[in-house]
């Protein structure tokens, strides 16, 4: 998705980014036709221009916060087949999994050798589980662990799957999961939220009217959550808007309901839509995009494990925060490379003028906020 400038006088084009820089310095919104002309007509160094304003509303311009964290692929086996993974297996399939708790304890444990203390757990809509599964692993992860870990329990598509697959209502659901000590259910399974893309892409999965009901929900029960984005399919300029819109209205109806909005891109390796990664540049572009247009969300996250080193140039384009990541096999399988060296990734960070910091989110610890 490349830059398409549109035929401006200099005159033209420098008053109209004069304009949007006036609303920007005056916090005032910018409407989604200004976003999108933005993406069409701005250079990289206006966009970060415009972005750093709107980060400096909510962080200090030369810091930048960060977790350790691994992802924990609990199962392979899911139902929803979505034409750009490359890490699902149908049920009966030969290399199909699902984990015990002893394999899943090591993971945690490993990482918390390390220092991590946050663990995300990603697996898919798998018919064999139903809640019961789910309340005895976090029950026991909480009754083991306490408040020296924190964990996402689930995304919010999983979340819809799991209830129905259990005949529960969303509230019963989560208020079973809460009980077992679940506190995140993250915005995994958003994609793009544009029904047109998910009916391309992903149609046995939810429309968006039911994903944004779930985070309702959530929020509604007491649980915590967040905005997540995925780009570089075959998506459109207005498909990108649709989700940024729809989430930033959330976001005005449920004040910091949405804890943060994390972007990363699609890798398109081993998998039924295959197709080319996104440059660098254009990730970078989005994510300025992002901040600029999502004015209240206070963290904006860059994706390590999808962009590597080119993630901490992200904290120039607006993102404010970022994961150093341990493990995951969805991306993995799709052609991810992760880098295990933490004082390296950070170094990368450092380089581009930021002091990093990192955020705790167990118990007992102080969050960055």
């Amino acid at each position: 998705m490349s830059l398409v400038t549109q035929n401006l006088s200099v005159a033209e084009r420098n008053s109209s980014v004069a304009e949007i820089r006036k609303l920007i310095n005056d916090k005032e919104r910018i409407s989604r036709g200004q976003a999108k002309w933005l993406w069409q007509n701005a250079n990289d160094n206006e966009l970060i221009e415009l972005a750093s304003l709107v980060r400096a509303r909510y962080h200090k311009p030369d810091e930048a916060t960060y977790l350790l964290m691994r992802i924990i692929n609990y199962t392979n086996i899911c139902v929803a087949k979505c034409d750009y993974c490359s890490f699902y297996r149908l049920p009966l399939a030969k290399d199909g999994y699902v984990r015990d708790k002893e394999w899943i304890f090591a993971k945690i444990d490993e990482l918390v050798a390390l220092g991590g203390e946050l663990f995300a757990f990603n697996g898919g809509f798998n018919p064999q589980l139903k809640i019961d599964y789910y309340l005895d692993l976090f029950g026991s992860i909480r009754q083991k662990y306490g408040d020296t870990i924190e964990f996402y329990a689930l995304t919010v598509v999983e979340l819809l799957y799991i209830a129905r697959l259990s005949k529960l209502s969303l509230p019963h659901a989560l208020a079973l999961l809460k009980a077992a000590g679940v506190r995140w259910i993250t915005g995994g399974g958003a994609e793009i939220l544009a029904d047109s893309f998910r009916l391309r892409h992903s149609p046995l999965k939810y429309t968006v009217a039911e994903y944004m009901d779930a985070q309702k929900e959530i929020l509604a029960a007491g649980l915590k959550t967040t905005a997540t984005m995925v780009i570089g399919f075959d998506e459109s300029i207005d498909e990108r808007l649709d989700h940024l819109e729809t989430i930033r209205q959330f976001q005005d109806q449920h004040p910091d309901g949405l804890f943060s909005f994390l972007s990363w891109t699609y890798k398109p390796y081993n998998n039924e839509l295959g197709g080319h990664e996104i440059s660098g540049e254009e990730y970078l572009r989005h994510l300025a995009l992002c901040r600029i247009y999502l004015d209240n969300f206070r963290h904006i996250r860059a994706s390590v494990l999808t962009q590597n080193a080119n993630a901490l140039r992200g904290l120039k384009y607006g993102a404010n925060d970022f994961d150093i990541p341990w493990e995951d096999e969805v991306t993995q399988l799709a052609g991810a490379v992760i880098e295990r060296d933490v004082q390296r990734i950070l170094g990368y960070a450092q380089a581009e003028g930021f002091k990093t910091i990192a955020r705790h989110v167990a118990s007992g610890k102080s969050p960055v906020s």
